[in-house]
């Protein structure tokens, strides 16, 4: 049922996700999230120097069906996709164009290491502001 909210949970089990993204260029893309992006961040001391990890924006998980191999992807969300993705090109971020598609409006983004995320403006009922 959309907008439902049903909380099942012990606050004392589990309180953060940490995401990894593996990179081929691990610096370069700290530096985005870093400088591009603006996100505040932690040095982790007693790592190789430059270790950085990064305050998120508020979560949200969702599961969806496969026919293929497990797996996980990263996507970022947006209230104005058309403002974001025009900000984003004046730092110099390589996109796609906008796509329309059936849970939001979206792109994807390469990461200076190689890697992609989706940035999108959703469609859908969100979960991360419960």
């Amino acid at each position: 049922m959309p907008g439902r909210v049903e909380r099942r949970y012990h606050a004392s089990m589990i309180n953060a996700m940490h995401v990894m993204l593996y990179s081929r260029d691990p610096a370069a893309d700290r530096a985005f999230f870093r400088d591009v992006l603006g996100w505040p961040y932690v040095e982790n001391v007693g790592s190789e120097p430059g270790w950085l990890i990064f305050k998120t924006p508020p979560t949200e998980l969702g599961i969806h069906p496969t026919d293929g191999p497990p797996a996980a992807e990263v996507s970022l969300m947006c209230d104005d996709i058309e403002a974001t993705v025009a900000m984003l090109a004046t730092r110099g971020v390589p996109m796609t164009d906008v796509d329309n598609r059936r849970y939001g409006i979206a792109v994807d983004v390469t990461l200076p290491g190689g890697g992609t995320i989706q940035l999108y403006e959703p469609r859908h009922e969100i979960a991360h502001n419960l």
